[in-house]
């Protein structure tokens, strides 16, 4: 014999309903079937509505009460195509006790927890009714057996209890003789020893599944829903949730009770007691394994957590006082105020020093907590020695649940650090001796993102998801989002990385998406795009609220460098190629390393300097092992490079630059590469890197541009004077073309100091050579005193630029 119950959804329209018959045709090929059903989904409520307009004298309640009557004459004609007429006329004769019931309300203005009971149900009655019918038309052995006949309760109406001793005779007695091979029967539905009808309440078609399997001391009941099993964690939240394969009835109990509504606890304890295992199953993919819930234990070695869940609209109230301190009786009068109220607390905790007893309850229910729990300590309140209730509201209780936790260190420091990294405030934290369920209350608004980082913490395959947001979508920025496309399955598959770029912005437009921009057809997304406001873009990265968010800035814009701030103090990383952050003001550059330190986030920006060269990254590693950089040589400008490489004797200077800029190795405006200015913000950088504290204007800076250059008022006035100096720059060509040396842009920093111009560079020293757009950096150490490290390859151009940034997002996601 099998007991099945199938839940609201699985019986909530007719390709569901038969789902369910075909299930309970193949499962009494071998076994009779006992199955309890609910009302269709949804009508519990409705009929619950109807009742309440009735009372107001709100005659809408007659267009539910249509609504209602529709849905299941629907379900007869879907379910039974012809010769219906018979049942549909029962059905409409059953309606009109409903219809009656509810002019009754409307007339007496009052909803009874007694008639209450009779309206709810109806559902279970009438879904069980249409099951049976249509069953019964397809051949199949089958007979509707009232729940009410069976199942007798006390006359506390709404939530009554059950006579369990009467119960269970009278199941037994009738399933002995019955012989139909398929028993269908309404859950929820009950009556008193007087006959009124009552119901089991929340969770009452579980609970009357439950009674009669343990009545019957079946081998298992299984539990029919729209989910295949219990999940590691909430699946509409966590894309990567699992069904969990088995639970013991005290981590099933656990989870159910932190928000996972497949089971409702109370139910679980009928077969708890007489240790019959539970299966919750999907009506819809019947094949599927489902969960099994039983006695037996089956504990990963690898993960002992089972599942996170969670439970929203939690209100944390704080009782406090110096006056508490040693003396017994404040938690006692405490909760016996709250019992008295029938206010359930879901969450406890106190620290040792007994100065504050901190507790969670139902958000509904805290206005009138504080106000009775004030009213019973008003005398300590008037003395000060307590102060009054601190009731804070929109938060949610998250927790990891699993019976083995206890005997598996650090389970509490994964999860904590993990939440620490995402910038999850923990406001209070509580953990049973027994260990299988930590818990921790957080901003509700922090729910979904605490649910992934922990899952992807301990059920993934250590695959970390990074959520990038991108700012500035030009030649750069288009490289990037190619390589992270190209480059996804790799480093999914390889470093366990799933990188997302989930917004993006130019100078016009900016687009969301928080499941992931389509990197095949990105530039489409923009077609609909709102208009780019970087407070909109900061504001909508915050709503979203992502784990292991990236803010990348690909601009040499000031506006943009000013919000690194805010995001370092969301936790949110900063990997940025502006370098106007990091050579400005030296209090802005400090102060943005202090809180990605604070926020335990990453501020990063290697393409600050040589684009792709890890040239940042080697000074910070000999400074981090002790070595001591006592000079730099550099030439650090791509650009200016690649145009005393090409500049000479048969081409003229303004020519040279402007094929420089056309090839996208100078900035829009060529005036910043020329004068220097960005060289010197490099080693300006570099300097800082090393632990000096200069300002730019520390930098010497000589240029090899005329007044006329410097002064010029726009890029089509700077090009005009380049053509009028022309002679300037040939002579400069023709010195060092004497001298049998080359033009390199040279950096230096050397005792503290630093400086920037044009050099003439002999035959024989490593910059000599050094051609097209490429850099180099020659660092002097005690460790390397004579031969310097160095650094060389190409410092500039969009997919080097590129690689440099995407370097840093894949050294975040390796953190």
């Amino acid at each position: 014999m099998k007991v099945l119950k199938f839940g609201g959804t699985s019986v909530g329209s007719a390709s569901n309903i038969n789902n369910v018959i075909s299930i309970l045709d193949n499962k009494s090929k071998d076994s009779k079937v006992i199955t309890v059903v609910s009302a269709v989904g949804g009508i519990t409520d409705k009929l619950l509505a109807a009742g309440n307009l009735a009372i107001r004298k709100d005659e809408t309640y007659k267009d539910i009460f249509i609504e209602v009557q529709n849905i299941h004459i629907s379900l007869v004609k879907e379910l039974i195509p012809s010769d219906n007429e018979t049942i549909i006329s029962a059905v409409e004769t059953k309606f009109k006790d409903l219809e009656s019931l509810l002019e009754g309300l409307y007339l007496l203005n009052e909803l009874t927890p007694k008639i209450s009971d009779k309206l709810v149900s109806f559902g279970e009655l009438m879904s069980s009714y249409i099951i049976v019918k249509c069953m019964a038309t397809r051949g199949l052995d089958v007979i509707r057996k009232n729940s009410q006949e069976l199942i007798i309760t006390n006359s506390d109406h709404g939530n009554a209890e059950v006579e369990l001793t009467i119960t269970e005779k009278n199941i037994q007695t009738y399933f002995k003789e019955s012989k139909s091979l398929i028993t269908i029967l309404p859950g929820f539905v009950a009556k008193n020893q007087d006959g009124e009808e009552t119901t089991l309440g929340r969770g009452g078609s579980d609970f009357t599944a439950s009674i009669i399997a343990a009545a019957l001391n079946v081998e298992i009941l299984e539990i029919w829903t729209d989910v295949s099993g219990m999940y590691t964690a909430n699946p509409k939240l966590v894309k990567q949730a699992v069904p969990i394969e088995q639970l013991s009835f005290q981590e099933a109990m656990e989870l159910s009770h932190f928000g996972a509504k497949v089971l409702y606890p109370p139910t679980v304890q009928p077969v708890l007691d007489a240790n019959i295992p539970i299966l919750i199953k999907n009506t819809m993919q019947p094949n599927d394994a489902g969960t099994k819930i039983s006695d037996e234990t089956k504990a990963s070695i690898k993960n002992p957590v089972k599942g996170i869940t969670h439970i929203n609209d939690i209100a944390l109230l704080t009782l406090q006082g110096p006056g508490m301190v040693g003396i017994p009786g404040f938690s006692k009068r405490l909760f016996e105020t709250l019992a008295n109220e029938k206010i359930n607390v879901i969450f406890i905790t106190q620290a040792s020093s007994e100065h504050a007893i901190c507790f969670g309850i139902d958000i509904k229910d805290s206005q009138t907590a504080q106000k009775i729990i004030d009213k019973t300590f008003e005398y300590e309140i008037t003395l000060k020695k307590i102060e009054p209730i601190l009731v804070e509201t929109g938060l949610s209780i998250i927790a990891l649940i699993g019976d083995n936790m206890k005997n598996y260190q650090g389970i509490s420091g994964r999860m904590f650090s993990t939440l620490g990294k995402n910038n999850i405030n923990v406001r209070a934290i509580a953990q049973g001796a027994s260990e299988r369920n930590i818990s921790a209350v957080i901003d509700k608004s922090d729910v979904k993102k605490t649910l992934n980082s922990l899952h992807e913490r301990f059920f993934e395959v250590q695959t970390k998801q990074l959520n990038v947001f991108i700012v500035g979508v030009g030649n750069v920025g288009e490289r990037l989002i190619d390589q992270i496309e190209q480059q996804h399955s790799f480093l999914k598959e390889k470093l366990k990385i799933d990188v997302r770029i989930v917004g993006m912005a130019n100078s016009r437009k900016m687009v969301f998406n928080d499941e992931g921009i389509d990197l095949e057809n990105w530039p489409s997304a923009f077609d609909f795009a709102e208009q780019s406001n970087l407070e909109r873009f900061f504001n909508k990265v915050i709503e979203l609220n992502l784990r292991n968010s990236i803010f990348v800035d690909i601009t040499a814009d000031e506006k943009v460098s000013d919000w690194y701030a805010q995001y370092l103090r969301n936790s949110i990383a900063v990997v940025a190629c502006n370098k106007i952050a990091c050579s400005g003001a030296y209090d802005i550059y400090e102060n943005l390393h202090n809180l990605a330190l604070s926020f335990n986030t990453a501020f990063l920006y290697e393409t600050n300097v040589g684009a792709g060269l890890p040239i940042i990254n080697t000074l910070n590693n000999l400074v981090a092992s002790g070595d001591k950089v006592t000079s730099i040589q550099a030439v650090l400008s791509g650009s200016l490079n690649f145009v005393f490489n090409h500049f000479g004797d048969h081409t003229n200077f303004h020519d040279t630059v402007k094929r420089a800029q056309f090839e996208g190795y100078t900035e829009p405006d060529p005036r910043i590469d020329l004068s220097g200015i960005d060289v010197a913000r490099k080693i300006l950088i570099l300097a800082r890197e090393n632990g000096g504290k200069m300002e730019i204007e520390d930098i010497e800076n000589e240029s090899f541009l005329t007044t006329a250059n410097l002064e010029s008022s726009s890029v089509d006035d700077f090009y005009d004077t380049l053509k009028e100096d022309e002679s300037h720059f040939q002579h400069i060509y023709a010195s060092a073309k004497t001298n049998n040396c080359q033009l390199k842009y040279v950096a230096e920093f050397k005792d503290g100091k630093a400086k920037v111009g044009l050099r003439e560079i002999p035959e024989g020293h490593p910059f000599y050579n050094l051609e097209g757009k490429d850099n180099i950096v020659m660092f002097y150490t005690e460790r390397y005193p004579e031969q310097p490290l160095i650094v060389k390859g190409a410092g500039a151009g969009a997919d080097v630029t590129a690689s440099g940034l995407f370097a840093d997002i894949i050294k975040i996601g390796n953190k």
